[in-house]
């Protein structure tokens, strides 16, 4: 059964939902964040859901409301008279008038109750998780608190950065939320709650979070460079100039001062417990992405010199 939908969302996440839900259901409306500078002229640039509402759905109204629970815009948007509404990284709390008797599903990038937050994505590399997976839920007063309508889950390959894992997820977003809708058609849905007692926080990332401590072992060296992958991103110091190390993998071999560069040409470098994370892509600043061979054929670092990496000092 086609159902009459709107859809609230703003980032990347969300749009190969919304491209399903154009084409098994009927979008009534797409509401989305105001358009905000971006890059360096800072041109009002729409959110990534906005540009592919323009593009693909040109006659159905797309509204980038500042506060969606204004009286006006509340009434705007529950007079579209939809059957269900679907919320997908949206970036405004939805309030209690405005849900008043909705049937809405909100697609969350954990597996629920862990890692409710802004940075679950993040959070499940930096933690080292071997699933990761997407929550359907109903909207709670409490960020993600709401009852669990369906799960999907894949093991996480150790190569993905967060950048990665978020397209796998988001990928992997359509069928879940189909499977929702359909079963609410249906009055077959079946919402469990989640156990409170099991609840972790994926808090916000920073710039201040872009470093890596080497003293760890060279797995949770990995797991923290590609959870802040590409953002904000691991920096370190070489030879007095900054690095962004985009993507490593792991070894062992004999101890040496947790930091140190032990093969030059390789890219190995020492963490704790003899274990040794190699560098495989890196980030001059100022420069492209680049493999650490063509890096290390261009700089020449040698053996034996240190990789410094500290938190940014708070402004």
């Amino acid at each position: 059964k086609k159902l009459k939908v709107v859809f609230l969302g703003s980032g990347e996440f969300g749009v190969p939902t919304l491209a399903a839900l154009a084409e098994h259901h009927n979008v009534v409306m797409v509401v989305s964040q105001p358009d905000r500078p971006a890059g360096r002229g800072g041109k009002l640039t729409p959110t990534p859901i906005s540009q592919w509402a323009i593009e693909h759905l040109p006659t159905v109204p797309l509204i980038r409301p500042e506060n969606i629970n204004e009286p006006d815009v509340t009434a705007q948007v529950r007079g579209a008279g939809a059957d269900a509404w679907v919320v997908i990284a949206f970036g405004q709390k939805l309030s209690a008038p405005l849900l008043d008797g909705i049937f809405a599903v909100n697609l969350h990038g954990s597996i629920l109750p862990r890692w409710r937050g802004a940075a679950p994505i993040n959070w499940a590399i930096l933690a080292g998780d071997p699933v990761a997976g997407n929550s359907a839920i109903t909207l709670a007063d409490r960020m993600d608190a709401g009852l669990v309508l369906g799960v999907t889950e894949r093991v996480r390959e150790p190569k993905w950065t967060a950048g990665e894992l978020h397209d796998v997820l988001s990928a992997d977003g359509p069928e879940l939320i189909l499977s929702v809708l359909d079963q609410h058609a249906r009055g077959t849905l079946q919402g469990i709650s989640q156990d409170e007692g099991k609840v972790t926080k994926a808090r916000k990332l920073s710039r201040a979070d872009g470093w890596v401590d080497f003293s760890k072992t060279a797995t949770e060296c990995r797991n923290w460079v590609h959870g802040l992958t590409p953002w904000p991103g691991v920096k370190v110091m070489l030879n007095g100039e900054e690095l962004k190390v985009l993507r490593v993998d792991v070894g062992t071999d004999v101890a040496a001062t947790p930091g140190t560069l032990i093969d030059a040409e390789k890219g190995f470098v020492s963490c704790s417990a003899g274990t040794v994370m190699q560098l495989l892509e890196v980030q001059p600043a100022g420069k492209k992405a680049m493999t650490w061979a063509a890096y290390a054929n261009g700089k020449r670092p040698v053996a034996g010199i240190e990789l410094v990496s500290k938190p940014e000092a708070k402004a």
